[in-house]
């Protein structure tokens, strides 16, 4: 099936009419392209080009299209040996000119088979390199290396708490949106997994060995803070934004005492967090790693001497030797994330203290009408009927498989059973409810947005997936192929997107950018910019199926 190329809010049959709907705005201008000289020159580097100031030492990138890059500068020392398990360090500094020419290492997790799947491989075109402890490293773009104090956009990285790497996907790049908006892109890599986030405490590791994943993440906002300045951005004015487990950074990052001040927006796509772990589960998970080590408590110092893709073996191990005692606490997925330890991350419910430095960040949530499409490389799955989807999501949502299934064909009428599976399995629920945490605060706006445009790509099956809308926020579809197919349809959505994303990044609200006028979200009317070809504000689209998920 074809995508539509008006609203697939209205191609399921959701009355639009009375909704609220904001017109379209014609005001904004295209964004300025550079103008082709030929066969020009167009990479420069050399001994005297790119060089800039950090207070580690200075570093050299190289300038591509007009746009300076440094990749792999380091904000932290390596984490290996003693510094595992250890909040991070700075980097040892250096005397002669460091090159910033590629990216630092990813880093640890694992990594067989990470192409085995052909289909993943080719839509998301994965960009790995070598693994390492030693990963606490940035990257940055930006338009010039002056005074001008430019905004400056901090990207977290998706693949939950457990994987990924800051330019995991082309999407991911910074080139594109720092020349459009004028404004300095910065992408990085911190600790993920068991390497990041086992909870030491109780076995006698250092108190905050639960969360150094996320201190390495401020760790590298402080850097930017201390040296942003020297590449043409501004440390007050600094956004950050993750998507799907990058999303779940940032709520947790605007959670985090330590993150006070360090940054001053912040946008999360497909991916939010109200809580950290739970401590308790996670002290006995880290104690049960310490027994399958064979190791006793206090002997963290020989934990430290693991080889850590033999440590990551030890610590899922003890996940699953877990699963009961996470079952019994009413933990459904087990495993390492942020500790909700009251010290280094919020005890309690996220966003719940209307004085938190947190309530003053305003914050725009995005997810997509797909996240989850089933058919995308199940052709035979666009058949399916509505008796087999209740059947498909019942191992999911038990007893009330049958009234979510009907709330929704009831909310989207022209829908078919296959969209009526992504959609239910995609739900908004995580969404809505951080926008509705966040709004109680009442201090800062929120916007909600959901994002339905559908690529024509393996027969339109994709739709609007997870992941899909990166590359629009950050002007890249015509280097995201294997997302968008490319061409003027997604770059003409994707301006607009992208603009009104540089303007959040720059004032806080991102009206003017081409999308019709977005009013900040409240729970009563649930203000939801749809992004499609034809974007449309409207008020709370899927409320009444939304109510069924409870």
């Amino acid at each position: 099936m074809k995508p539509t190329r008006r609203n697939f809010l209205q191609s399921l049959g959701v009355g639009v009419a009375g909704m609220g709907i904001a017109h379209e705005s014609t005001a904004a201008q295209p964004p300025k392209v550079a103008k082709s000289a030929g066969d020009d020159q167009i990479l420069f580097v050399g001994d005297t080009i790119a060089i800039a100031n950090t207070e580690h030492g200075k570093v050299r990138g190289f300038i591509l299209r007009g746009i300076h890059q440094f990749l792999g500068i380091p904000y932290g020392a390596d984490t290996s040996g003693k510094n595992r398990f250890m909040p991070p360090q700075k980097p040892t500094p250096w005397t002669d000119v460091r090159p910033a020419l590629w990216w630092g290492n990813s880093a640890p997790q694992i990594m067989e088979k990470r192409y085995a799947n052909a289909y993943a491989s080719f839509v998301d075109h994965w960009n790995y390199d070598d693994v390492s402890e030693d990963c606490l490293k940035l990257n940055v773009w930006t338009p010039a290396l002056d005074t001008q104090k430019r905004p400056v956009v901090v990207w977290l990285h998706g693949g939950g708490f457990t994987n990924g790497n800051g330019i995991e996907q082309d999407g991911y790049h910074g080139e594109n949106l720092a020349r459009l908006g004028n404004l300095v892109f910065c992408s990085l890599n911190h600790r993920l997994g068991p390497l990041g986030y086992t909870d030491l405490k109780a076995a006698g590791g250092h108190a905050a060995s639960g969360n150094v994943g996320n201190l390495d993440m401020v760790a590298a906002l402080e850097w930017v803070k201390n040296n942003i300045a020297n590449f043409g951005g501004d440390p007050n004015n600094v956004t950050i934004i993750g998507q799907s487990g990058g999303g779940a950074k940032v709520t947790t990052l605007m959670n985090m005492p330590s993150a006070k001040g360090l940054f001053h927006k912040a946008v999360a796509l497909s991916g939010t967090s109200l809580a950290g772990a739970n401590k308790e589960y996670a002290e006995k998970l880290g104690m049960t790693v310490l027994e399958e080590a064979g190791l006793k408590p206090g002997e963290v110092d020989k934990l430290q001497q693991i080889p850590w893709r033999q440590y990551i073996d030890i610590a899922n191990r003890a996940v699953e030797k877990m699963t009961a005692e996470a079952r019994r606490m009413s933990i459904q997925r087990g495993g390492f994330s942020p500790v909700a330890d009251g010290v280094a991350l919020s005890e309690g419910p996220f966003f719940s203290d209307a004085n938190h430095f947190s309530a003053d960040i305003p914050l725009l949530i995005c997810s997509t009408f797909h996240e989850q499409s089933p058919s995308r490389t199940d052709a035979a799955l666009e058949t399916i009927t509505l008796a087999e989807v209740k059947e498909k999501v019942k191992p999911r949502f038990g007893d009330k498989a049958d009234e979510i299934v009907d709330a929704y064909a009831k909310n989207f009428p022209k829908a078919r059973p296959i969209e009526i599976w992504s959609l239910v399995v995609s739900n908004r629920k995580n969404a809505i409810a951080a926008a509705d945490a966040k709004a109680a605060q009442q201090k800062a706006p929120v916007y909600v947005a959901w994002f339905g445009w559908q690529p024509p790509l393996f027969d339109g099956r994709m739709r609007a997936f997870h992941c899909d809308d990166i590359c629009f926020w950050f002007y890249n579809t015509d280097l995201m192929l294997t997302h968008t197919g490319g061409g003027k349809r997604p770059r003409a959505l994707s301006e607009k997107m992208a603009k009104s994303f540089i303007n959040f990044a720059r004032t806080g609200n991102p009206n003017g950018g081409g999308l019709p006028t977005w009013k900040p979200y409240s729970s009563q009317n649930g203000e939801t910019m749809v992004l499609d070809d034809a974007p449309m504000l409207v008020n709370d689209p899927d409320r009444e199926a939304r109510k069924t998920l409870a």
